[in-house]
Order: C-alpha cells, then sequence, then structure tokens
C-alpha cells in the first residue's frame, strides 16, 4: 500500500494504532457522521471472538470496543483532503488522491 501512495506522489503522514492509539476524540473525527460498523473491522480474529453483528451492535459498544483494541479498527485509514477512505479501496484512494491534487493549485 506504501509503494502504491507513493508512486502517486502522496507520501502520508503514518500513524501506528499500536504504538499511539487514538484517542475517543479522533475516533469519533474520523468518523464525522458515518456508522462506527464502517470502521469496525469485521473480518479480524479479534471481531470474530466478540460474536457481533453489525445488526446488533451498538455505535457506542464499536467505539468503546475500538478503542480498546487497535486490531478492531479497520485499516487503512486514508485521509485525503477532507475525503476519508477506508480499507485496501485503491479505486476510492485514486479518486481521493486526484480530488486533493485537483485542489492544490488552488490553495
Amino acid at each position: 500500500m506504501r509503494a502504491w501512495l507513493h508512486e502517486h506522489n502522496f507520501h502520508p503522514e503514518e500513524r501506528d494504532f499500536f504504538a499511539k492509539p487514538l484517542t475517543e476524540a479522533e475516533l469519533r473525527a474520523l468518523l464525522a457522521g458515518r456508522p462506527a460498523a464502517e470502521l469496525f473491522s469485521w473480518k479480524s480474529p479479534a471481531a470474530k471472538g466478540l460474536g457481533l453483528t453489525p445488526e446488533t451492535a451498538t455505535a457506542e459498544e464499536l467505539i468503546r470496543l475500538m478503542l480498546g483494541e487497535p486490531r478492531l479498527i479497520r485499516r487503512p485509514i486514508l485521509k485525503a483532503g477532507q475525503r476519508l477512505v477506508i480499507g485496501a479501496d485503491l479505486r476510492a484512494m485514486e479518486e481521493a488522491l486526484e480530488a486533493v491534487d485537483l485542489i492544490k493549485p488552488f490553495l
């Protein structure tokens, strides 16, 4: 993923969630109105053992769990300008980077 970003001349600021966990305020800011289930890593081994489903888990429960266990946060997370891409969706990442490139000349 890093190589792909660098090939597209995007050099992100990286953060290791395990060494420096997100605060509740940072997690809520990332969500910015999105459902917490979007940021939750449903396929992670840590999540599978919890027996939760997107239909039964509450947003507050998911936020509490993600704050307590960073492995439950879906990665990678790319923030490019005002766009947020959660997960390894290369097409969405490319679109986000193109949008940033369109904005840069006007700054």
